[in-house]
Parts: C-alpha cells; structure tokens; sequence
C-alpha cells in the first residue's frame, strides 16, 4: 500500500516523540512492502512564531492532500500565561478538528498487565480494564457561540440532532465490533443539550437491537469509571465531558504517555497520542513515545493493515516486559532509557521479528 503521511511535531515534546514515531511507521512498512511518504508541516505555538498562525493555510492544505495526519502536540507556556493573547497554539487544534471535518475522537483505555501498579487506583479495580470512549469533537462548548469579558462571559453548548445521530452511529458501529455494550454519557437532568443527545439515542437504539444500550449522567459516569473502569465498552459523550472523562482514564492505565487516539470524519484522519506537550521535558530525553508509537498502530489499522498494527502492539508489549521504558513508568532501580533509546528498541525488534 502506498500511503502518504502529513507530519505535525508541533511543540515541546512533540518533535521528539514524532521521530520515534515515524522511526517505527517507517520500519513496519519497510517489512511489510509498503511505500510510505512523509511531508511536515506547521503548527501550534512553533507555527504562530513563524508565520503567525497555528493552523497555517499551508498545513491544512497538506492535511488534506494526505491519506492521514500523525500529529503530536500543541502547546507552549507562554501562551499559557497570558490571558491577553489573542492567538493560542491550542486554537491551531481546535482549526484543524473543524476544517478537516473530525467529528469523532476514539481513545481507547487499555491496561498493561505489568503496569498496574503504576495506576493510582486498586489493582483489582484496573486489571483487565478495556474500553474506549467516544467523543463528539467538533460541537458543544468548545465550538459554540461565545462572549468573553471582564465582567460576564458566556460559552454556548449547542448541539444539533445531525450532530448527535452521526456521533452516537460511530459509538454503535464500535460496540458491534467489541462486546456489544454503549453507554451514553449526558446530564439529561440538567442541560438541555444532553436532552437532545438522550432523545436522539433513545430513538437510535432500536435500530441497534443486538447492542445494549445504557445512559449514565457524566458526575455519575466519572465516579464509576474510578470504581469499576472494568463495566464499560465504549462510552460516547458530548465534546467537552469526553475531553474530562478521557484524561481521566488515562489514571486508569497509570500514565497519559501509553494512550493514543484517533480523529475521524469527513476529510482525513488524524492519529496522536492524548498528552499535552510537556514543556518542562523538551529537549530532556526523558518524554514516553509510547502513545505516539501506539498511534501508529491505530494508523494502520485504520487502513484495514491489521498485522501491521498488531506487531507494533506487540512491540510496545515487548519493550514493557524487558522494562525498556522511559523514566516515570520504570520499575525502581531499573535502566534508564530515554525517548530515542525506547524508541530505538522497539524498531530493532520490529526488524528482528
């Protein structure tokens, strides 16, 4: 298969992060027989000091001209502290979800059996936890009518029922794959958005019989989550509760830096990890690329190259168990291995099997 890749690094930790990715896409394919190009591209806070926009016209045309986005991070302290700032790397983000049409976030929560204990909660609780949640990423808050001020502000929450339909039909289609169980996550009792997603849902579950379908309000979701991560399959929610609840699940699994995701719609897909940039770890050597590299795996997959992405999987499964890891998910007393060095690894075994 002949595949054509934009690159976004971005900011902090991005770049180094996206070079073990790339490393590792560019070795499946080479094992594999596929030909892979790569072309980079700006954005974030690195975009906004060379041409002054996050999401350059440049960059969205390579997207589109791409058959998918790898993209790492966005973000940069200085935009962070100064509430004056009329452009934010994080804007480049948001621009490139609404143009590109990727109304669908999957992030998959998977725990690693050799990792349990680096997650905050009981052992009991996150062992064989496995789910993903499903969020709606181009409505709601985030994407709504806005005021901004010193004295009064306002953020509208708008859905339309297109909106929820196209949503909760990709929540359907993932349960169908996996153990046949959604739960839809609103605050029907409250909001008037969520009433539409509930009434919409309620109305759709006929049409999917063989999947069970359960509504769950969000306070109530993220205190199960917590208590029992093992009763969900997929989940899918409303932009802003899935942006909470998903990093929320990243405590299930014991680190953000093992979690990728993937961005679906109307043009073409964007596969990252679920972490920020780190900014305190740029240039350090120290960033997980794990998320990135896993990302990769859901690139490929999404492209029908199950093997490819299996073996990538296996990989990362391998370089856990020979505790090749970067510092914050390292057994005490074990090695140290930066970014480049897990990353390294990983396509040396690759190569070797």
């Amino acid at each position: 298969m002949k595949l054509k890749i934009a690159v976004l690094a971005g900011d902090g930790i991005g770049p180094e992060i996206m070079e073990q990715g790339v490393a590792v896409m560019s070795a499946v394919a080479e094992k594999f027989g596929h030909e892979v190009t790569y072309k980079d591209a700006l954005c974030g806070a690195h975009a906004i000091d060379e041409v002054g926009n996050p999401f350059p016209e440049e960059t969205f045309q390579t997207c589109m001209d791409a058959d998918a986005v790898l993209f790492a991070s966005v973000g940069d302290p200085k935009f962070d502290n100064d509430p004056t700032a009329k452009v934010r790397p994080e804007q480049g983000l948001l621009a490139m979800r609404k143009r590109l049409g990727l109304f669908a976030n999957i992030r998959p929560v998977t725990t690693f059996d050799c990792l349990v204990h680096k997650s905050p909660l009981k052992d009991e609780l996150v062992r064989g936890a496995d789910f993903i949640c499903i969020r709606e990423l181009t409505g709601g808050m985030y994407f709504g009518e806005k005021k901004e001020g010193t004295e009064e502000a306002y953020d509208t929450n708008y859905y339309s029922r297109a909106e929820v339909e196209r949503i909760l039909r990709v929540g359907y289609q993932y349960a169908r794959q996996r153990r046949h169980h959604l739960t839809v996550v609103d605050k029907a009792n409250v909001l008037a958005s969520s009433r539409l997603w509930r009434h919409v849902a309620q109305e759709m579950m006929k049409e999917y019989p063989d999947v069970e379908t359960d509504f769950m309000y969000v306070d109530n979701a993220s205190m199960r989550m917590i208590q029992e991560p093992r009763f969900f399959d997929v989940m899918v929610t409303e932009n802003t509760f899935g942006d909470i609840l998903t990093d929320e699940g990243s405590c299930i699994t014991g680190s953000m830096g093992l979690l990728p995701s993937a961005s679906t719609g109307e043009h073409t897909p964007v596969f990252e990890p679920i972490h920020g940039s780190w900014p305190q770890g740029k240039g350090l050597n120290i960033a997980n690329p794990l998320a990135q590299i896993l990302s990769v795996a859901m690139l490929y997959e999404y492209f029908g190259l199950k093997a490819e992405g299996e073996l990538i999987r296996k990989a990362v499964n391998a370089s856990l168990d020979k505790n090749v890891r970067t510092p914050e998910i390292q057994v005490e007393g074990g090695e140290r291995y930066g970014t480049r060095e897990v990353g390294q690894w990983i396509v040396k075994w690759i190569k070797e099997h």
